[in-house]
């Protein structure tokens, strides 16, 4: 349970209904006025997560070790890319697609059991952040405080900015306090139920064999959409993991080409000083050619002008 005052009360805020968090925060910040108000001014400005953070935070808080192993396998995955271990970041970066999405579809149950229906684009926030969270370190220490206000990002290439996804960008480090679901916000008590006399359905049969009949189709035509899109995504997966392949070997020729201009580099360098110390040689050559020269002269006019002949 996290000691600082504020970050335990957005642990507690952050863990309500969507729709609570407003007139909970309003009232928890009205009661702190008179005693602290710092602190209440503080628990007045916590935002109000969008819905893809509330559905994140309630994840953390109902899966928490599933959620653990899935960011296990983004610690995984960058210790992978840190090495530049080809063959285990490809099964990696494979696991973290089935992984991601898996995860994603457990947060919309999650919601689904507190009332609240997911979009497609929430959905996708929902990937995303969580597919953030794999690839970046900061990010997943944003997931695991259950603290987030907005939907996370991350190119894994360069650290993500998660001070502006977090309520509290000091409680990074944090992990939210599980959380079961809500007494009766989806599971009620199960109660007394009077006897009831059934009446059999004389098109009973006729009416179970059209039900069947149409989840059969309406399996049907998931499966064709579900291969499809399959296949898509292994066409997508057999051309990154090509790319892939080629720039690892560019990178690698990269690095020979630049081993040898670094050798060459060394060698010109010998030829230049070698050069340079014949140069110093010549030019003392001349020097000393110069003043034979000048003396000659000198002796030379010592002697007067030359007579000529009678």
């Amino acid at each position: 349970m996290p000691t600082d005052p504020l970050i335990a009360l957005a642990d507690e805020l952050y863990a309500l209904p969507l729709a609570q968090f407003t007139p909970v925060r309003d009232a928890r910040a009205r009661e702190l006025r008179a005693e602290d108000r710092p602190l209440s001014d503080r628990v007045k400005r916590l935002r109000k997560p969008s819905l893809a953070a509330w559905v994140l935070n309630l994840l953390v808080r109902r899966e928490p070790e599933q959620v653990d192993q899935v960011l296990a396998v983004g610690e995984a995955l960058r210790e992978a890319q840190a090495t530049l271990d080809a063959e285990q970041l490809r099964a990696l970066t494979r696991q973290r697609r089935q992984v991601t999405a898996a995860l994603a579809t457990s947060a919309r149950a999650r919601a689904r059991e507190e009332g609240v229906r997911v979009t497609e684009a929430v959905a996708e926030q929902l990937e995303a952040s969580l597919t953030a969270a794999l690839l970046d370190e900061g990010a997943a220490a944003a997931l695991r405080s259950g603290l987030l206000v907005a939907a996370l990002h991350a190119t894994g290439v360069e650290a993500a900015d998660v001070a502006a996804a977090v309520a509290l960008p000091e409680a990074l480090g944090q992990v939210a306090s599980p959380r079961g679901p809500e007494a009766g916000s989806e599971v009620e008590q199960a109660s007394p139920r009077p006897d009831l006399r059934v009446v059999p359905d004389p098109e009973a049969d006729l009416k179970r064999r059209r039900a069947a009949t149409e989840a059969l189709d309406t399996a049907r035509a998931h499966l064709a959409r579900v291969q499809e899109e399959e296949r898509e995504a292994g066409k997508t997966v057999a051309e990154l993991e090509a790319r892939s392949l080629q720039l690892v070997a560019e990178a690698e020729e990269l690095r020979r080409r630049l081993a040898e201009l670094e050798s060459t580099a060394e060698e010109v360098d010998q030829e230049l000083e070698e050069a340079e110390e014949e140069a110093g040689e010549a030019r003392a050559s001349v020097a000393e050619a110069e003043a034979e020269v000048a003396r000659a002269q000198e002796a030379l006019d010592a002697l007067g002008p030359r007579r000529g002949r009678r």
